[in-house]
């Protein structure tokens, strides 16, 4: 019921005759989106996939030194 009034207010406001362009319009906006939305996963996927990022070699060494023995205790 309440798109019937929504519609009915459309009407209105633009008239009968300004409705159909401004439809299409819409229409050609959506399809500018789904274009652009396409071209961009194109271009990801064709893209290098991203190199994986390794430690440096101190960070590496310090976490293996740390032991159980190594952790503060808790004191309740």
């Amino acid at each position: 019921m309440h798109w019937l009034i929504v519609l009915a207010i459309v009407l209105v406001l633009f008239g009968a005759g300004k409705l159909p362009r401004v439809m299409g319009d819409f229409a050609k906006g959506i399809k500018a989106f789904k274009s652009g939305m396409k071209e961009e996963d194109e271009a990801a996927a064709a893209s290098s996939p991203p190199a994986q990022v390794t430690p440096p070699a101190g960070a590496a060494a310090s976490t293996a030194s740390v032991g159980v023995g190594d952790r503060p205790r808790d004191h309740a």
